[in-house]
This record gives C-alpha cells, structure tokens and sequence, in this order.
C-alpha cells in the first residue's frame, strides 16, 4: 500500500509539519495571502487554457452517463455527507463538520477520475468531459450547493453573495480568459504540460501551509481531540466505500456497460483536492478552523487514490479476461 503514497502525499505532510513548527504570522502571512490570491489565479487561468474543448465534446454524446456522474457529484454525494453533520457536534469539532459538508459540495476530481477510468479500459472520452464538466460547473455550483448543506444542517453558512463575486473574479474569470486565448496557448501548455502539473501542486502546497499556519497560530488545534480525527479518517473510508458501492449499484441500474460502468464509479465517486483547496481559500479566507475544515478533502483524497488504484486495477484484469475468453484463438 505504501507505493501508492506518492511524493506530494510526503510533501504535504512535510508542508503541515513545516506549519506546525514555524507558522506564517503578522504582516509575512497578509503577503502570503496575497501570493495565495495571485497564485489560485494563475492556477485556474492555466486550467482554462489547457482544457480542450474537443476533448469534452467527444464523450457528451452519452448524456445519460454524464447526467449520472453530475447527480451523483452534486446531488447524491452531498445527500449522504448531510447525516455527518448532523452528528458532527457529538463526533467532531464544528469546523471539521463543515469540513465534510464543504466535501461533499464539491466537484469531481480530473486526473485521478481519467486515470483509473482508463487503467480499468472505462470509457475514457466520457470520463474526460464529465470530469472536465464537472470542474467548470462546479465553480459555481459548490457555494450554493455548500450554502444548501450549511443551512440544511444548522451549521453557519457562508455570505453567498460575496462568496460568488469572489469566486467569479478568482477562479471564474481567469479560467475563462485562459479559454479564450487557449488558441494561441494550447502548443504552449501541451509543451509544458508537465510544468504546470508541477504548478499546481505547488498552489496546493502553499495553500495547505497557509491554511495549517492560521490554524496553529490561532491555537485552535488546542481543542482538537486526536479521537476527532480518528473519527474523520473512519468517516473518510465509510464515506468512499459507499459512494463507490452506490456508482456501480447506479449503473446497473441504469443499464451501463462495463466501460460505462467504470467511468461513473471513478469520476462519481472521486472529490478534486486540486479544485478544493483553492476554493476553500476563497470561501473560508480568514477563517482560523480552515487547517479543520479542509482536512477531510485532504484524507478522503488520499484514501481515494490508494482505494482507487486497487479497485481500477481490478476492473483491469476482469476486461483482459472477458477479451480472452472472447478470443476464440485463446487456448
């Protein structure tokens, strides 16, 4: 299991110790604010300019699948974290009770959702756009969504209307002037692909040790029990378990092939940590429990990349038996 904690898993938790040990404080983390804010920009204008419209329009002819993966994402998986925070107050701290909701409320993730859909031979061009569609509609589903759940369950929701500017001028429009100049960028970002892979998870990394650093200079981790994060790691597996049973339940139902079947367990079940955080800078700015409320986004992802290798490696060798036994020329 240790060969799927990956270096940035490593360097995350280095990022949380660095927090931990020498928080950002005073006028040093209001000009680390402001790099976060310039830095999240840059992150969803290259997001914009990397995305290719070709590829989300080659997998949006089946609408019934991508109707499912977006239920299933902003619908059913926001349904089923509501109960937690229901409980939250007998289990958790406040802030990591919001935490779950914020998880539910948002997108699916896009490279893990590809990559396991196409390592389990799904169907990657649908995987692709629902991903892909999901990251975009999300930007603006997420707060309402959020501020639904928030109310729903009694917990202290956000400003909606200054939540949306935000989110329109940080996120929303530098994605969509990186859309717009995509012609004149696409060779760029294809040629460089792998450093911008590398930018954003450097975003991630500043964000995660900003976020930590408000947290323990806050001293809000002084009523955090060990036994409420026990409860968040439990909570974390349970929660992808379940949605991942409910996809394949879903497209049985629904009559999915394998393929099909495959892309809406992946991008269904899955929730974007490179999405996440730099959403949660914007919604929760300020907010001394942000080290709280964006853990669980930060444990279900790694649960669902360890969960997920496993299982799409599984699907992996189901497909390749199903060709030999199809094969008449297979002894």
């Amino acid at each position: 299991m240790m060969r799927y904690i990956d270096r940035f898993t490593l360097l995350l938790l280095a990022v949380i110790v660095a927090a931990a040990v020498a928080p950002v404080q005073g006028t040093a983390a209001a000009v680390l604010g402001w790099i976060n804010e310039i830095a999240i920009a840059g992150l969803f204008f290259s997001h914009g300019a990397a995305l290719s419209p070709d590829s989300v329009r080659a997998g949006a002819g089946h609408w019934r699948l991508q109707l499912a993966i977006l239920g299933m994402t902003f619908g059913i998986f926001p349904l089923v974290v509501l109960p937690i925070s229901w409980a939250a107050p007998l289990l958790l701290p406040s802030a990591l009770g919001l935490g779950f909701l914020y998880l539910g409320a948002l997108p699916s993730a896009v490279t893990s959702s590809i990559a396991f859909t196409a390592i389990a031979r799904g169907n990657v061009p649908a995987a692709i756009c629902g991903a892909a569609a999901s990251n975009v509609f999300g930007m603006m589903a997420t707060p309402f969504v959020f501020m639904l759940l928030a109310q729903s369950s009694g917990s202290a929701g956000l400003d909606i209307g200054h939540a949306l500017v935000q989110i329109v001028i940080q996120l929303l429009l530098p994605f969509a002037l990186g859309q717009a100049l995509r012609p004149w960028l696409a060779g760029f970002m294809d040629r460089h692909a792998t450093a911008a892979a590398r930018y954003d998870r450097g975003v991630i990394l500043l964000i995660v040790y900003t976020a930590f650093s408000q947290f323990v200079a806050s001293g809000y981790w002084r009523d955090t029990p060990l036994g409420a994060l026990a409860a968040a790691l439990v909570l974390c597996a349970v929660l992808l378990a379940f949605m991942m049973g409910l996809a394949v339940a879903l497209a049985r139902v629904l009559g999915f092939g394998r393929a099909d079947e495959a892309a809406l367990l992946f991008c269904g079940s899955k929730k974007s940590l490179a999405s996440g955080l730099p959403m949660a800078n914007v919604l929760f700015a300020h907010q001394p429990g942000l080290g709280l409320i964006i853990l669980p986004i930060m444990i279900y992802n790694q649960t669902q990349i360890i969960v997920g290798a496993l299982v799409a490696r599984r699907y992996e060798r189901q497909a390749m038996q199903a060709s030999d036994s199809a094969d008449p020329s297979t002894p």
